[in-house]
């Protein structure tokens, strides 16, 4: 799966204005994660159509930059991340990006950007959700 990242300065009415953008595209938003840093808002997208939604944000100005996302399946209970997490560790693989896209009373879905994707994907082929 990819994830879209939007670099952009902080504003007011930002998230508005995108999630307008891709709203009258017709373009549904799997999963979103937003942090503002030093005056910065970073915004992480997931959705089916990548190469549409960089089309309808790069015509409004908007750069997106493009990585490789895994998307694991956890069970909800305590040290279950623990472990995933762990095992790249041990592998040397760094975790860029992470996030919950879901989750009920038994699992957990989560959204992982990482230094060395394919070695990733390798390692947690149990975790796997959706392939690649």
């Amino acid at each position: 799966m990819k994830q879209l990242t939007v670099l952009v300065d902080d504003k007011v009415g930002l998230l508005a204005n995108i999630s307008y953008l891709l709203g009258r595209s017709r373009i549904n938003i799997e999963s979103i994660s937003v942090v503002s840093v030093g005056g910065k808002a970073v915004i992480n997208l997931m959705v089916k159509d990548t190469k549409r939604t960089q089309e309808v944000l790069g015509a409004n100005g908007y750069q997106c930059l493009e990585a490789d996302s895994l998307v694991v399946k956890l069970a909800n209970q305590p040290g279950e991340m623990a472990k995933m997490t762990r095992i790249l560790a041990d592998n040397k693989i760094n975790i860029e990006h992470i996030s919950i896209i879901s989750q009920d009373e038994n699992t957990s879905i989560h959204s992982l950007k990482v230094d060395k994707p394919a070695k990733a994907e390798k390692c947690l082929e149990a975790y796997l959700a959706i392939d690649s």
